[in-house]
């Protein structure tokens, strides 16, 4: 049974339709609070590096151990977890992200930290799979990819308002402060979820064998690489931003949380934006989206030289990353079949591994003396990749389906 089927026969139940809205917002909530704290470290890089006595490549090291422990906890969990109601599970991972968000305020050192953030990451990707899952069961007929994006908006709004409250804080209170201020996110959002998200009955409970199956599908992986490979370029140059936004534009370290905000704005245009592409021409509209983000990101190469233009590319490279995320999330429900837990959930494991990938290969350029306008270029290029990948994945299907 698909996940459109679903949402088809619940949404005639009174109850589901009823639910739909708080349940929605509950989701994004736990949303904003993972979104705060994946993008929150990029905004302090120097800030940590000064603090933990390491130099900024190392320091971005940290984001890396985030992104790890999202892509082992994303299939780990949806695995291991394949029996536990959906409710139940989506409670007990953010309990979880809570606990390894407060350790990271108390870690007394550069490996007791990363430990910390590996253990925080755990249950990212798997919260944002079941909880596509989730929003896709309760969602209007014809209106999944829609959901899936709402469910994605916290993140989105997270870069608006939480990241740039948490960097802001962390700036005047110490990068501790930060994940404090995460934990406490965590905490709020807990109740939310208990309280909004209905028992969800009628969502099958798989076991793990079945959802083990996923990893046997070549369009899964074809899609899971898109995200990899496509991803790797935007974050190749978000997590330099600061330093490349005051050394390379002139801005002063003031603006970094305004041009975070600036990048939250472009996400959530970019929900919104993918969410629709999605629901009317999913392939057409994955293919437009990374399309521009090849060309924005070979632009900034020039226009970050501006402290105007940079702002302004700033917010269009956080547009054109995010318009993907809806489109990529239903593609993966789309040709996973019967376990669409594990699809969904590595779908963020493989954005995170474009994470890491992306931080690895941003400081690699920079600390070979190219200076903090290469990682756009190279960014632009994995982009151009995601694109090949993302027309062999559709090649590859049209002549299974001779």
């Amino acid at each position: 049974m698909t996940s459109s089927t679903l949402s088809r026969s619940d949404t005639s139940t009174p109850g589901v339709r009823s639910a739909r809205g708080p349940a929605m917002l509950a989701l994004a909530l736990g949303g904003f609070g993972i979104g705060t704290t994946e993008f929150v470290a990029m905004g302090l890089l120097p800030e940590m590096a000064s603090g933990l006595g390491v130099s900024e490549p190392i320091a971005g090291h940290v984001i890396s151990a985030y992104a790890l422990g999202v892509v082992v906890g994303a299939p780990l969990i949806a695995a291991l977890t394949a029996r536990v109601p959906r409710r139940t599970l989506l409670i007990a991972l953010m309990v979880a992200f809570t606990v390894g968000n407060a350790a990271s305020v108390f870690a007394p050192s550069y490996t007791t930290l990363m430990m910390a953030r590996f253990v925080a990451g755990l249950p990212h990707g798997a919260y944002f799979g079941v909880a596509a899952l989730v929003a896709a069961h309760l969602a209007e007929p014809g209106k999944r990819a829609k959901a899936v994006a709402m469910v994605m908006m916290g993140l989105s709004v997270a870069n608006v308002i939480g990241v740039p409250v948490a960097a802001w804080i962390g700036q005047a209170l110490g990068w501790r402060s930060a994940f404090a201020l995460v934990a406490v996110i965590g905490v709020a959002t807990v109740a939310p979820l208990f309280v909004w998200i209905p028992r969800l009955d009628g969502m099958p409970v798989t076991n793990p064998i079945t959802e083990l199956g996923a990893l046997g599908r070549v369009q899964v992986w074809m899609t899971l690489i898109v995200g990899m490979v496509g991803f790797g370029g935007m974050f190749a140059v978000y997590t330099y931003i600061s330093t490349t936004l005051t050394d390379v534009s002139g801005l002063g370290a003031s603006f970094i949380p305004l041009a975070l905000m600036l990048y939250g704005l472009g996400m959530v245009a970019g929900n919104f934006v993918g969410g629709y592409l999605a629901d009317r021409a999913l392939m057409k509209g994955l293919f437009l989206s990374m399309g521009s983000l090849v060309v924005i990101l070979a632009v900034f190469v020039i226009a970050v030289r501006n402290p105007y233009t940079a702002l302004v590319f700033v917010f269009l490279i956080g547009l054109a990353g995010s318009s993907m995320v809806p489109g990529l999330q239903t593609r993966l429900m789309d040709v996973a079949e019967d376990a669409q837990t594990l699809a969904a959930s590595l779908n963020h494991a493989a954005l995170n591994i474009a994470n890491a990938f992306g931080a690895w290969i941003g400081g690699v350029v920079i600390a070979a003396g190219y200076g903090y306008t290469a990682p756009a270029a190279v960014g632009s290029l994995l982009a151009v990749a995601g694109l090949v990948v993302l027309a062999v994945a559709v090649i590859l299907q049209r002549r299974a389906v001779r």
